[in-house]
């Protein structure tokens, strides 16, 4: 008897899925296309920070949750939470409930409001250090933000079309991600 061999990728795992699957909604309308808007950037660094140590189906579930608990991921408001607010998201089983990762949240939306001061918005930040190599990211990463390792960093920057990779050749979604000019393609 045949089994179906198993997925390759995310992209050949997702293309055997039904529509409404969040991963494949994800994987054919997100995943790797160009985000220039600073509270998707946040939201999206947010939601990486979050999957460390669980999986992208945990964090693709509760998407609506964080959105609706980290006020819609306008920066500047989260930049100004505090010990309530802490406390409110620590309390909060629709999301994830992790101290470090609360903390890193505000921390790096006050970071990016930062950003903003000095370079205009989070999204002109990204493109004046472009290009780098993943392995510089990682440091820029490290020494600006918290709670980016390399894994993070990695997926963030794949996720908003700075580093390739995120559809493998031949899926039919990677030519729309490449169609709508993603900064790899200026490296």
């Amino acid at each position: 008897m045949n089994q179906p061999s198993k997925p390759t990728s995310y992209c050949d795992a997702v293309s055997r899925m039904n529509a409404d699957n969040l991963h494949k909604i994800y994987h054919d309308t997100a995943y790797g296309f160009p985000i220039s808007e600073d509270n998707e950037l946040f939201e999206r660094l947010i939601l990486e920070i979050n999957q460390a140590g669980l999986s992208w189906n945990t964090i693709l579930q509760k998407q609506q949750n964080f959105k609706k608990a980290y006020s819609q991921f306008e920066v500047l408001v989260v930049a100004n939470y505090g010990e309530e607010d802490v406390s409110r998201l620590l309390q909060d089983a629709g999301i994830i409930r992790n101290r470090l990762k609360v903390h890193a949240a505000i921390h790096n939306a006050q970071v990016i409001v930062q950003l903003q001061e000095s370079y205009g918005s989070f999204s002109a930040w990204l493109y004046h250090h472009h290009p780098l190599v993943l392995k510089d990211w990682m440091k820029l990463f490290k020494k600006t933000f918290k709670f980016t390792g390399g894994e993070i960093v990695n997926e963030f920057l794949m996720s908003i079309g700075y580093l390739d990779g995120c559809h493998v050749e031949g899926c039919p979604i990677r030519e729309k991600v490449i169609a709508s000019n993603p900064k790899f393609l200026n490296f």
